[in-house]
């Protein structure tokens, strides 16, 4: 159910969704999903908790897919990709971050994500150097939350900045614009 509604959402911005196409991408009645869910906002807002709840079990898979700390961060900088395939899809995923940033019960759930992802980009960030995958620039300490921080924002604005030029796939352009992040740190 949640699949058909992320799938409806690629399509349609947050004024133009309705509980009917959802039903109908899942399978189902209008009827049944406001029986079971109430409203159109009750049950976004029940996706919107479990993205945020589902972030530990996104890192955890890419962790598990991937050979490297340094890997895992480049694929969940690919799995972010998806958010814009294209620019439109992109222009209709940031419609649905807008209400995400004005409604509170949305907010706590995207502050709440945010948080989490960026923890787990540190993690990742700390792993690598530790695995000798990362490198200190002359012997400074690095910071690692706030290397974290601007890796988490690289990536979410690489996505614009592709959106824009629309050169190459979304993937390519993030994954081009991390390297150039963190380039100073790999030897």
């Amino acid at each position: 159910m949640f699949a058909a509604l992320v799938r409806v959402m690629h399509r349609r911005g947050p004024a133009e969704l309705t509980l009917r196409e959802i039903a109908t991408e899942a399978g189902l009645t209008a009827g049944a999903l406001v029986q079971r869910f109430g409203s159109k906002r009750d049950l976004m807002l029940l996706l919107s908790g479990q993205v945020a709840g589902g972030t530990g079990h996104l890192f955890a898979g890419l962790r598990a897919a991937n050979r490297s700390p340094l890997a895992t961060l480049y694929a969940y900088a690919e799995c972010m990709a998806g958010l814009g395939p294209t620019p439109a899809a992109l222009a209709r995923n940031l419609s649905w971050l807008l209400v995400d940033l004005t409604d509170p019960d949305f907010k706590k759930n995207v502050q709440a994500q945010t948080r989490l992802t960026e923890q787990e980009i540190r993690k990742l960030i700390e792993e690598a150097f530790k695995a000798g995958e990362l490198h200190q620039v002359d012997g400074r300490r690095v910071n690692y939350t706030a290397l974290a921080r601007v890796v988490s924002a690289q990536i979410s604005g690489s996505l614009m900045s592709w959106a824009f030029y629309e050169e190459g796939t979304a993937a390519s352009w993030i994954r081009r614009d991390l390297s150039v992040v963190l380039g100073p740190y790999q030897t």
